[in-house]
Formats: structure tokens, C-alpha cells, sequence
């Protein structure tokens, strides 16, 4: 079984992009704080999901639920050096509230949000 389940705050803005057959596709990364530290996850969030999260959910700060499965993969970069990474894909995103609820709210009426300085990561 392959199941993740994770609490915790996005280190920045989601990113949206298409994949060259027009899906969407989101990705993050995810502060989770096990009470000494905090581990960052990366997120990867696909087709309308990823749309909703992006435009809705995905502010660096904001707290949610993600719940997937874990995935590695492999790739080259540029200078010719292998990597492999593990990130976890969402099946489902949800947003917990709190302060990023009252921006999100303010948001959706047009008042501009300042960022929240208070977060300890970029």
C-alpha cells in the first residue's frame, strides 16, 4: 500500500504549468513540522486540482491536508548528472484555515493581502 498523508504549509507560492498535452499540472513543496523540525516535501497536484490549488489554495503559508501516494523518478539536469526524486502526488488537497482562511476570504472580495512575514521559510 502506498498511502500519504500529510499536515502542513506551503514553503511558497504553488507553481501552475501545462504539460505539452495541456494537462495541468501544480507543483510545491510542503513544510511539515514534526515538533523538532520541519522536513519539506515536494507536491506534485495534476489536472483540475492543480488549477484549484494554484488559484485557490497554494499561497506560501497556507495550511492544508495532502493525502497521495509517494512517487520517485529520475532525471538528468543540464550539466549531465543523474538525480532522483521523491514527492508525493496529491489525490487530494485540503485547505485547514486559520490565518490563510481570513486572506483567502479577503482575497475573494477584493481587498489586497499583505504576505505573512511571520513564516519561516521562503
Amino acid at each position: 500500500m502506498n498511502t500519504v498523508n500529510l499536515i502542513g504549509r506551503w514553503t511558497r507560492d504553488v507553481e501552475l504549468r501545462y504539460t505539452q498535452a495541456g494537462k495541468a499540472v501544480a507543483s510545491g513543496s510542503l513544510a511539515v513540522n514534526d515538533g523538532d523540525r520541519a522536513d519539506f516535501i515536494p507536491v506534485v497536484i495534476w489536472e483540475k486540482q492543480a488549477e484549484a490549488v494554484a488559484n485557490h489554495h497554494g499561497r506560501k503559508g497556507q495550511q492544508v491536508g495532502v493525502s497521495g501516494r509517494l512517487q520517485s523518478r529520475s532525471y538528468t539536469t543540464q550539466d549531465g548528472q543523474k538525480r532522483t526524486v521523491i514527492e508525493v502526488v496529491a489525490s487530494r488537497v485540503e485547505f485547514l484555515g486559520g490565518q490563510a482562511q481570513e486572506q483567502e476570504k479577503a482575497r475573494s472580495m477584493g481587498a489586497e493581502v499583505q504576505p505573512d512575514d511571520d513564516v519561516p521559510f521562503d
